[in-house]
């Protein structure tokens, strides 16, 4: 006998939805409203009422509910007159939570100390290879910026993190007190830490802030130290299952003399368009500078071309397994390129490949990483603290 399959309901049962519990509709309200705040704000009661098209009733409701709650307060006042109820302008308490972000590199740590809604209140330098060291520095800063105790750490590292756990994988090549400060961070903290890859902080700094800003699907190629790739396809970032997305640097070419390993990716792209790569390859066009100085053109224009073909090899590859429909040259390296190298990239594209695509300078650079650890951890505290 087949398996037996459930009788429908009647037309009416399920074509009507149950309406909702006073209790969920007020939460509802109130995470719409706190939305236009964060976004908008300071507002007036009745800008509240135009923006989240409730009644006038409703959002006097909603506004005594949160500022009661601590998370809304009166900022100032507009209009002409500035008096009376209607001129009171509503705005997030900023205050209600502070926040770190930190972006960890191979040489240095640098902290960015914010409030509820993402404003710095301190940057500071924390010491590298003494983890506990760096915690003390962080809680430091965070007490001379007047924040105490943090809700929300978000940390940028290079190096694979795994999806399901948000563990920092053990990546080659990276320094072990990656992994110690991470720890001793959540070790030491009442904080929620949070550790991402860098790469994708930077696309998410670049989707709202940068060069992606208009676009739902794009890759970032981060060009620094090492080499790296972002995925955002159709408006979400795609980690894999492993959360080995965008591990390019990894990515076999030609012109390497050698193929990379699962624990070197010296064969691979990285070793055409890291920084150590771009430097040589100055070098042999006669520029016995820093990368970033050759990349803005003091190496001359054959340099460019060459540096061009060896990203379009990368940029290539990237087109035709996913489509993006733009590659974004990010990091210290494609912010020194900027638009003419960008220009060159996506000529010698078209060559390669059939699938269009664009090609993008980044507008935000290496400050990317922390950008997006500031959005992180900002949308992290506020989805807790409103009610998710």
């Amino acid at each position: 006998m087949g398996a037996v399959t459930p009788a429908k309901a009647p037309a009416t049962a399920a074509t009507v939805p149950s309406p909702a519990s006073p209790s969920t509709a007020r939460a509802i309200n109130d995470r719409l409203a706190l939305r236009h705040l964060q976004e908008s704000g300071p507002l007036t009661a009745t800008q509240l009422k135009t923006l989240t098209g409730l009644s006038r009733p409703s959002v006097a409701d909603l506004v005594e509910r949160l500022t009661g709650a601590g998370l809304i307060e009166v900022v100032g006042e507009a209009g002409e007159q500035r008096r009376g109820p209607n001129a009171r302008l509503y705005g997030i308490v900023a205050r209600r939570a502070h926040l770190a972000a930190l972006d960890v590199r191979t040489d240095s740590v640098t902290a960015v100390i914010t409030d509820l809604l993402g404003h710095p209140l301190a940057e500071a330098a924390l010491p590298v290879g003494a983890p506990e060291d760096a915690v003390a520095a962080l809680l430091r800063t965070a007490g001379e910026a007047g924040a105490g105790a943090l809700h929300t750490v978000v940390i940028g590292a290079p190096g694979l993190v795994a999806p399901g756990s948000g563990e920092l994988r053990d990546t080659t090549g990276l320094p072990g007190w990656h992994r110690d400060l991470v720890a001793a961070l959540q070790r030491s903290l009442t904080a929620v830490v949070v550790v991402e890859n860098e790469t994708n902080l930077a696309a998410l700094a670049e989707q709202r802030l940068g060069a992606a800003r208009d676009l739902d699907s794009f890759v970032l190629l981060w060009l620094g130290a090492g080499v790296g790739a972002a995925v955002v396809l159709d408006g979400r970032l795609r980690r894999g299952a492993s959360g080995g997305a965008g591990e390019i640097g990894f990515l076999p070419v030609p012109g390497t003399g050698a193929l990379p390993s699962a624990t070197d990716c010296g064969g691979g792209f990285h070793a055409l368009a890291g920084r150590d790569a771009v430097a040589a390859l100055a070098a042999e066009h006669g520029f016995r500078g820093p990368a970033e100085e050759a990349v803005a053109g003091a190496a001359g224009e054959p340099f460019l071309d060459a540096l061009a073909e060896r990203l379009a090899l990368g940029a290539a590859a990237v087109a035709a397994v996913l489509d993006p429909g733009c590659v974004v040259l990010a990091g210290e390296l494609g912010r020194a390129g900027g638009p003419a190298l960008a220009a060159r990239v996506a000529r010698r594209l078209t060559a390669l490949t059939p699938v269009p695509t664009e090609v993008r300078a980044t507008a935000l650079g290496g400050p990317a990483v922390l950008a997006g650890a500031r959005l992180a951890a900002r949308e992290a505290a506020q989805e807790v603290l409103f009610g998710g």
